[in-house]
């Protein structure tokens, strides 16, 4: 345990340090009673901080905004972004700081950030204050995607103000402490490109890429700058994949959500989907359905589109009169190239969850196509319907039938898989359908954070100061593929009653 005078965070703040000009220092708000709610101790250790001298009454006192540590430099960043296609020139961080960067046991950089932490010069009039709920919804959603291997900021810890929220009602107040490789987003560039400023992006994007893609250092000038969207683009093509294979729908995916890191960020009106529905949209201000959950490959390369249009300048610096056409159809070209990327993620991605571990056949993607349009017919729930086709693998298929209500069309299809497995069985001269049921049950969760289970849980510890179903449920989505008489229930879906009702919203 930390000396109570020796600091409790070794920070070494770059952004601060290497980028002038690209934030407002700002201190948190102090709140009335802050109280550690939530602390993940196994991240604080990972982090290299001492978790016992966190883990009470000074942790509360900094991570609720009332101390600022040693070392910190707690900064408002400012970006623009993209909101559901329109353009707004300034956000930033209206609701959160930046408290410092701090490396990991393996050298790794991280951002500590606060959220609710109160009003900073981006505020654009908000209050710049969190409710408990949604600081919980982001610890449950981001465990789960954590758990699940997907790329995605972690939640520290959620600090209780003893101050009410005026929203729709009043709430309990509560400050998140956020954990991120960092907080750079699409929108950061294009706030200083919308101002034409060539010097600022480029700062940025250096920045960017020691940070994020060291070694495209030594790469010359303009290349460097390509080769960065192309790194990015190839990080947000493997994350979308996964968000795919997993049914999670991001719900907001505007260029300020959309990280050069490649972690999911911002777990606002999000949701797992259920019932499969390409069409699938549960956050309340999403009326047109721009960010569906069959739309998110589509807006993830528009929001790239955004990054090329930011960066261009950069590219086609110092090549001389005319190369503004190079440099246009170099950027395009990456942009074109993501399609066939995230195409190929994606169905890596879906040979594991169907058992194909060796696989190159063209046809299976027409085998998932058919599959997913089968679930789509028949109202099937998305994780179900997989992991019950891994009972299948293994030889029952009662529980999927159960699942399709014995439709005709599955038999056909599961004729034609189980020909495709066959085929790579005999290829690879490894036949076994046991083998191949654990594979795809280390692939296809069967508890992720179900919607009426989070709500559940958010509600009691918003209205009750109930913490045990998050508690339990937390506990549940950290082991995402394992089957237990104590976690059967959140693998059950709701009633389709709840489902066709069930609506998120963003939280500030």
């Amino acid at each position: 345990m930390a000396h109570p005078d020796q600091p409790l965070f070794d920070f070494d703040n770059t952004f601060a340090r290497d980028l002038p000009g690209f934030y407002q220092s700002w201190k948190p708000a102090s709140v009335p009673a802050p109280r550690l709610v939530f602390f993940d101790r196994a991240l604080a250790e990972s982090l290299g901080l001492d978790s016992t001298a966190l883990d009470g009454e000074r942790g509360a006192a900094i991570f609720g905004g009332n101390h600022v540590p040693e070392g910190a430099e707690p900064l408002a960043q400012a970006y623009a972004g993209h909101q559901f296609g329109g353009f707004s020139p300034q956000l930033g961080d209206g609701r959160a700081l930046l408290l410092g960067e701090i490396l990991d046991q393996r050298g790794h950089r991280y951002d500590l950030a606060l959220k609710g932490s109160g009003r900073t010069p981006y505020s654009r009039g908000g209050d710049g204050k969190a409710a408990l709920g949604p600081m919980l919804r982001e610890v449950l959603v981001g465990e789960a995607m954590h758990a699940l291997g997907i790329p995605t900021t972690r939640a520290l810890a959620v600090v209780g103000t003893g101050e009410p929220v005026h929203r729709e009602t009043v709430l309990p107040g509560a400050v998140l402490t956020r954990v991120a490789s960092s907080h750079l987003r699409v929108g950061t560039f294009q706030f200083y490109a919308a101002r034409q400023e060539l010097d600022r992006p480029r700062q940025l994007a250096d920045y960017a890429i020691a940070r994020h893609d060291p070694d495209l250092a030594q790469h010359p000038a303009p290349g460097r700058y390509l080769e960065l969207l192309r790194r990015v683009s190839q990080r947000q093509a493997a994350l979308i994949a996964q968000w795919m294979n997993v049914g999670f729908i991001h719900g907001v995916m505007n260029t300020d959500n959309m990280t050069l890191s490649g972690e999911t960020i911002d777990y606002g009106p999000c949701a797992f989907m259920e019932a499969f529905d390409p069409e699938a949209v549960f956050s309340s201000i999403d009326r047109t359905g721009r960010y569906a959950y069959g739309n998110q490959p589509t807006i993830a390369r528009w929001n790239l589109a955004r990054l090329a249009e930011a960066l261009l300048p950069l590219i086609s610096a110092g090549n001389g009169p005319g190369d503004i056409d190079q440099a246009v159809a170099e950027a395009t070209a990456v942009i074109e190239a993501f399609a066939p990327l995230y195409q190929a993620h994606l169905l890596q991605g879906q040979r594991a969850k169907l058992g194909l571990e060796h696989s190159t056949d063209p046809a299976d993607a027409a085998l998932v196509d058919d599959w997913l349009a089968l679930m789509h017919a028949h109202g099937v729930d998305f994780t179900l319907g997989w992991r019950r086709l891994g009972d299948a693998a293994a030889g029952d298929d009662s529980w999927l039938r159960t699942l399709f209500e014995d439709a005709p069309a599955l038999q056909d299809w599961l004729a034609r898989w189980r020909e495709h497995c066959g085929r790579e069985d005999r290829a690879t001269r490894t036949p076994s359908s046991i083998e191949r049921a654990t594979r795809m049950a280390r692939v296809n969760p069967w508890i992720i954070a179900r919607n009426h289970r989070v709500e559940e849980a958010l509600e009691a510890a918003s209205q009750r100061d109930d913490l045990a179903p998050f508690e339990h449920l937390l506990a549940a989505l950290r082991h995402p593929y394992e089957v237990t008489s104590s976690n059967t229930m959140y693998g059950q879906p709701a009633s389709r009653e709840i489902t066709a009702g069930y609506r998120t919203f963003c939280g500030t």
